[in-house]
């Protein structure tokens, strides 16, 4: 087969997060066979699982953050307590007399404050970050990292929701998406719905059926932001088919979805929990079809429905095709997607295998820009740095305004041009790069590194442009900005 130096630009950049620096060989590898180089993740058995030392299920992290904010507000109550006891101890100053003299002695420098330490949710967030960048670092091609990212972003939470969020935001990654990116919808939807997280992102465990026990003692109702989400989001997308009332007959069918507290009385604690006193009886209506009072399962099977509605299999195609290939992907791309949804019942590798099948997604022009989070993974894969640190990659991400696990709102971040390649975060994005030029060693040589990056792909401008600068700090900097580097 004849080599396909564009095909392997293609491969690493669209559907990965770019060539390996040292002796990966990634761009001639690549080039040999462009679309099996990518297919040959999607044959690893459990290629997209995470699985370390040290990285704990959620009910383990739950019992570690109860105890802590037990222990936080145990030291909160004592201090307040103390606080009036150590008032009446003050001593009162001495009386001045007439023949005292004050000597002030000048204030001595006071050492800087020692760095608080770590708790254990900020531990936790820190250890899952940098578990998910190295393995994006140092995946062969990224394909199935890339789409963890993408449907991590779909089934957006934001750590900064509160203490839970942020604990479970790399537990909920690993436990409900990653083990379902290659296998069917269905089952990646209701892991989602029924993870702690995603219950307490979107206040779940705050809904109360109007006519349960609950609900006619506490005098609460429901909250419809888990039921809205889920079919303007997560499955059917705005324009769906689905009505306002649907929101709330779904809403009334997931009434009693709840994660166990740390009082453990529902199931070990950070468990999903079916609460069946705050579930609204009864049967309920949703999208012309009836569902039974069956408890827990009524909710289970509204989301399998859900899950294979045509309009889901729409929405999930477009989405797909727009990450993957241009933010208006041909029609008969997404109408292809669509039909191999519908066809496998949701199965996602089915649906990923016919996007690399597709003449489409390999000849669309390269105009999508990477995100911020694809852009500092593929410098760190160009360079060959695994970091220790997940720091740089906290301060990169937040200053071009994708902080890790921490999307504005339940829609995620965004995934167009319009977002991303706007002249502010550009000049941020230069600004990264002359910062990580600053620090290159001087072994390495830009010209080689776009070898590295593009191969026989690179153009003739970027070749000159890396040649002619006057530092090997601007000619990096330069690589890091250019089209083959930004662009997929």
């Amino acid at each position: 087969m004849a080599r396909d130096p564009q095909g392997a630009l293609i491969a690493l950049n669209r559907f990965g997060f770019g060539a390996r620096g040292g002796a990966s060989g990634d761009i001639v590898n690549a080039a040999s066979d462009p679309r099996g180089y990518v297919k040959a993740e999607l044959a690893r058995p459990q290629a997209a699982m995470l699985e370390l030392p040290g990285l704990q299920a959620t009910p383990e992290l739950a019992q570690a953050m109860f105890a802590y904010q037990l222990e936080v507000r145990t030291a909160r109550e004592a201090a307040a307590k103390a606080a009036p006891v150590e008032a009446k101890k003050k001593p009162e100053a001495p009386a001045m007399t007439g023949n005292t003299t004050m000597t002030v002695q000048p204030d001595a420098p006071k050492p800087p404050p020692a760095p608080m330490p770590q708790n254990v949710v900020q531990k936790t967030y820190r250890a899952e970050a940098l578990a998910r960048i190295q393995r994006a670092t140092i995946a062969e091609g990224g394909f199935v990292e890339r789409l963890v990212v993408f449907w991590s972003n779909h089934f957006c939470i934001s750590a900064s929701k509160g203490e839970p969020a942020r604990m479970w935001a790399g537990s909920f990654e690993r436990e409900a998406i990653r083990p379902h990116v290659l296998g069917k919808f269905a089952d990646m939807l209701r892991a989602v719905e029924q993870h702690p997280a995603m219950l307490f992102f979107l206040d779940n465990q705050q809904s109360i059926g109007p006519n349960s026990r609950a609900g006619q003692n506490q005098k609460r109702g429901l909250n419809e932001n888990l039921a809205r989400e889920i079919m303007e989001l997560h499955t059917l997308g705005v324009g769906g088919g689905y009505t306002q009332t649907d929101v709330t007959s779904l809403a009334r069918i997931i009434t009693g979805w709840t994660y166990v507290g740390r009082e453990g009385r529902l199931g070990a604690p950070g468990t999903f929990a079916f609460n069946a006193n705050a579930h609204e009886p009864g049967a309920q209506q949703l999208l012309g079809k009836t569902y039974d009072d069956t408890g827990v399962a009524q909710g289970e099977l509204a989301l399998a429905d859900i899950a294979r509605h045509p309009s889901t299999a729409k929405f999930i195609a477009l989405k797909l095709a727009q990450h993957f290939v241009a933010d208006a992907p041909q029609p008969a791309l997404v109408a292809r997607l669509e039909g191999v949804f519908r066809k496998t019942d949701g199965d996602l590798k089915a649906v990923v295998l016919a996007l690399l099948d597709s003449n489409e997604a390999w000849q669309a022009p390269v105009t999508k820009l990477r995100t911020p989070y694809e852009y500092l993974i593929a410098t760190g894969r160009l360079l060959a740095r695994i970091p220790e640190d997940p720091n740089r990659y906290f301060a990169g991400l937040q200053a071009l305004g994708q902080p890790l696990w921490t999307p504005a709102g339940p829609n995620g971040f965004p995934d167009s041009n319009a977002a991303w390649a706007v002249p502010e975060g550009m000049k941020l994005r230069l600004d990264l790069a002359a910062q990580v030029s600053s620090r290159i060693p001087d072994s390495m040589d830009p010209r080689e590194l776009l070898e590295i990056v593009a191969g026989e792909a690179a153009s003739t401008e970027t070749r000159q442009t890396v040649a002619r600068a006057e530092t090997r700090q601007q000619a990096l900097a330069l690589l890091l900005m250019s089209p083959e580097f930004q662009r997929r």
